[in-house]
């Protein structure tokens, strides 16, 4: 099984996000076994915390499920728990580096870079666009599930 993180700074707004529509793409095209997807933080400062209130709206005008959760921590340990471990931007790429070390096995991306247009998901915690979030994550997210089905790599 594939194993996806997906990581943001606070784990409230973009990664449990992706980690939703992702999952939701996963369950549409009944891969359930064959993929799966997590999401975790770089800070500490909203551990426990549950998804945003905004980010909650976004999702469930798509019709896209999500499990009520807290926030949790990016751990060393995960490198060794997931096939791919990808941020939201090049700041949360430095803070996974930072908790994770090296990564021998390339396992850790921008969620965009797996698109055409490689770039960072802006924040909507501070840019308050949250359909923006919504449009690239879904998009990063199409793109990964395009080649993790193909069997390409990054």
């Amino acid at each position: 099984m594939v194993k996806i993180l997906f990581v943001c700074h606070g784990n409230i707004c973009r990664s449990p996000m992706a980690e939703a529509i992702f999952n939701h793409m996963v369950k549409e095209k009944g891969l359930e076994g064959e993929f799966f997807a997590a999401s975790a933080a770089v800070s500490r400062e909203e551990i426990g915390n549950p998804i945003y209130p905004p980010a909650q709206r976004k999702l469930r005008e798509e019709g896209i499920p999500f499990a009520k959760r807290g926030a949790v921590q990016l751990t060393a340990e995960d490198y060794m728990i997931y096939t791919y471990i990808i941020g939201m931007d090049t700041y949360n790429i430095r803070g996974m580096r930072r908790i994770l070390g090296e990564d021998p096995e390339g396992k850790i991306s921008r969620l965009l870079d797996f698109t055409a247009q490689p770039r960072d998901v802006d924040d909507p915690w501070y840019t308050g666009d949250f359909d923006r979030a919504y449009e690239d994550i879904r998009e990063g997210c199409q793109a990964l599930l395009r080649l993790l089905i193909s069997g390409g790599n990054k």
